[in-house]
């Protein structure tokens, strides 16, 4: 398996052109793996709200419960 300090310095031995290349490529997956997981996230509140686990509250309550205060 590569270890990440090989990766970064295999990636320092690209052009400037194909280190940009590079991070504008992982920049992509990274957004997409951040959509992917609010999708799972939604789906699952939603689930929850449908099976009465989760229930509406205000900011004010969240934020009591957050704080311990509820």
């Amino acid at each position: 398996m590569t270890t990440f300090s090989e990766i970064v310095d295999a990636a320092g031995q690209l052009s400037a052109d194909e280190q940009q290349t590079l991070l504008e490529i992982l920049s992509r997956r990274l957004v997409e793996q951040n959509r992917k997981q609010l999708a799972r996230d939604l789906a699952e509140a939603r689930a929850e709200f449908a099976n009465g686990i989760a229930r509406p509250a205000s900011v004010t309550q969240i934020m009591d419960e957050v704080s311990g205060d509820a």
